[in-house]
């Protein structure tokens, strides 16, 4: 709105330099460019991340599997710890020795982190495993996919405005600097004669 409003102030101003103008011009240039670019920019980045990650998502619900494992005993050590993979970051899992059977019917056992508050030998409880047994972490969800792509989208706009505002500035920089310049080349010429007006010499 300032570009607009400083292009309609300049219009017929006496008082108006080149330069005033000229930085009005780029204001509103830059206004249309945040205005277009951004939003083209955002959706199109995050329709590439929406992309790339449902398929990642479709990929790993293709390769990863809910098995159910059977605790064996408590695991030594820390006995609670956080699920980094859980949504809320507080779900507390106990590391336990468990037993399970991977999807392609190869036995298994090792010390694997268990959703349960005080697990006992004989225990069901599930996890992720890739098809040879391997324990990996959950698969992501579409949801949470299609959030990371909404905030990829968001920052690609973001970025994409920052960097158009930014150019304006330094493009106004430069035309104050070389006005400046202009305005000190004025002073050196006037230099010598200023304030001997009217002495005579």
């Amino acid at each position: 709105m300032r570009a607009i409003s400083g292009l309609w102030r300049w219009r017929h101003n006496p008082l108006r330099r080149t330069t005033d103008l000229l930085e009005a011009w780029v204001a509103l240039g830059a206004l249309l460019l945040i205005l277009v670019v951004a939003p083209l920019a955002g959706s199109l980045i995050g329709g590439l991340a929406q992309g790339t990650l449902q398929k990642s998502v479709r990929e790993q619900r293709a390769s990863r599997h809910l098995v159910t494992a059977t605790v064996v005993r408590k695991a030594g050590g820390s006995q609670l710890d956080v699920d980094p993979e859980a949504s809320t970051g507080r779900d507390m899992r106990t590391r336990v020795v468990a037993d399970w059977t991977a999807p392609d019917g190869s036995a298994h056992r090792a010390v694997v982190m268990a959703s349960l508050d005080s697990p006992q030998p004989g225990d069901r409880f599930t996890l992720w495993t890739d098809r040879q047994g391997r324990t990996v972490a959950r698969p992501l969800d579409s949801a949470t996919a299609a959030t990371h792509a909404v905030l990829a989208g968001f920052g690609a706009a973001l970025l994409a405005a920052g960097l158009v505002e930014g150019c304006r500035r330094l493009v106004v920089w430069r035309m104050v600097r070389r006005r400046y310049a202009r305005w000190d080349q004025a002073w050196d010429k006037a230099g010598p004669d200023w304030g001997r007006t009217g002495t005579g010499c």
